[in-house]
């Protein structure tokens, strides 16, 4: 059983920053983790391997440190990682970006299972995941809950709904988005800590991974963050100011008025 996890490094919530010039976001001195929903991913995928063998990888596309990124997986314990990184692929949209992990995965060989986590944080569109299964040609599922069986050919699923769930059987190989309710994310262990410190990651390019050079980053994204502002709050108010029996039945019989205007009472 041979297990893909694509992860991304996202800034903590607190720390996102867009720059208003090119709409994207501005990693460069921010605080990075593991996007918190990919944890999900990597935890089903482990499972899986520990009820029916095989291995687990690990990609991840980003800049240099989004290695540590990796390297937390690996602690986790995923197998094995890959970093798909290069200057060119900066400013890549959903789209650009799920052409580029579609070529790494090419790239990776045989697969039976790809896991993504059901949105990035920093982005929150959820793109990606189906965007990979589109250039694979592979069957997705998305809001996946719970894997009822894993067979040679075929996985039984729960797919979380507005109503309860959808239960789907899915040709393999396959690409599945999770949601929080499939698996309580795992810590990393001092074993696989230590394992992650040493373990060799190879960075791979444009080159290495056969994807043509228009149809990634900024140049090669069709979509575009156009203008970035922040909505402005304009309220106004009154302020009654109740220091007696008196002032306190005058404040309330404004405020009834006031209501009574608007028609709410």
């Amino acid at each position: 059983m041979r297990i893909i996890v694509p992860i991304k490094q996202v800034p903590e919530t607190n720390a996102v920053k867009m720059d208003d010039q090119t709409g994207t976001m501005i990693r460069e001195g921010v605080e990075a983790i593991i996007n918190p929903l990919d944890l999900y991913a990597i935890e089903t995928a482990i499972q899986l391997r520990e009820a029916h063998g095989g291995e687990v990888t690990a990609i991840s596309m980003g800049p240099p440190n989004a290695v540590k990124a990796l390297r937390e997986a690996v602690a986790m314990g995923c197998d094995s990682a890959v970093l798909i990184c290069d200057k060119s692929f900066a400013g890549s949209d959903t789209w650009a970006t799920s052409y580029v992990l579609a070529g790494a995965i090419r790239r990776l060989g045989e697969v039976d299972l790809i896991l993504c986590g059901e949105r990035a944080t920093d982005g929150d569109t959820g793109q990606v995941g189906p965007g990979i299964a589109s250039f694979l040609d592979l069957p997705a599922a998305t809001y996946v809950g719970k894997i009822d069986e894993l067979g040679e050919k075929t996985i039984r699923l729960r797919r979380l709904v507005e109503d309860g769930y959808e239960i789907l059987e899915v040709d393999l190989p396959a690409l599945l988005t999770v949601v929080k309710e499939i698996a309580d994310p795992r810590l990393p262990t001092l074993g696989g800590k230590k394992k992650a410190k040493h373990v060799e990651i190879p960075i791979w390019g444009p080159e290495d991974i056969g994807v043509e050079p228009d149809k990634i980053g900024l140049e090669g994204s069709p979509t575009r963050v156009v203008k970035i502002f922040r909505p402005k709050l304009a309220r106004q108010c009154e302020k009654i100011a109740a220091t007696d029996e008196e002032a306190v039945s005058q404040a309330a019989d404004k405020l009834m008025a006031f209501l009574q205007e608007r028609n709410l009472l």
